[in-house]
């Protein structure tokens, strides 16, 4: 499970095609013009790969609440997510599995099916909410424009391999 976050001072997720399973129909698209906006906090762009389990998804919700990316009274980044108080913007993004080692067109090969990847990316933004830190989302699958204004900026990216 692959994360990027980025410390903002207000981000907001706007849901411009939907895909909605309906079995009798096919795939229809229906707009969703509900609010999906946070002041202070973090986008999370979160990508989900093949092999990931519950327990990446705790170590990257635990993490993400954790991470002290916040200034302190002093201005050193020293205040988590969670310390803070501020929210969290989640974003389903299977693009962050893209692999260009090869060619010009990413490959999407590692990044996890949409019937394996929604319920993780679910349990992610359950995790966070246990934690207690405050969040709004995207919506899984669907086509958003992503407004967010990037404080510092800061931006950190987590993945649950440890490899970065």
């Amino acid at each position: 499970m692959r994360a990027v976050i980025q410390r903002v001072r207000r981000a907001a997720v706007t849901v411009i095609e939907e895909a909605a399973r309906e079995p009798a129909t096919g795939v229809i698209y229906i707009p969703d013009a509900r609010p999906r906006a946070i002041a202070a906090g973090v986008v999370v762009l979160l990508g989900v790969a093949k092999e990931d389990t519950p327990a990446a998804v705790a170590y990257l919700a635990e993490k993400t609440a954790q991470l002290r990316i916040f200034p302190d009274a002093q201005g050193k980044m020293n205040v988590s997510l969670l310390e803070s108080g501020h929210a969290a913007l989640v974003v389903s993004q299977f693009t962050l599995y893209g692999d260009v080692r090869r060619g010009r067109r990413p490959g999407f090969d590692r990044a996890a099916p949409p019937s394996d990847a929604e319920p993780l990316y679910e349990e992610y933004v359950r995790g966070l909410r246990a934690l207690g830190v405050p969040v709004e989302t995207g919506v899984f699958r669907a086509h958003m424009e992503v407004e967010l204004v990037n404080d510092g900026p800061v931006t950190i990216l987590i993945d649950s391999e440890k490899t970065f």
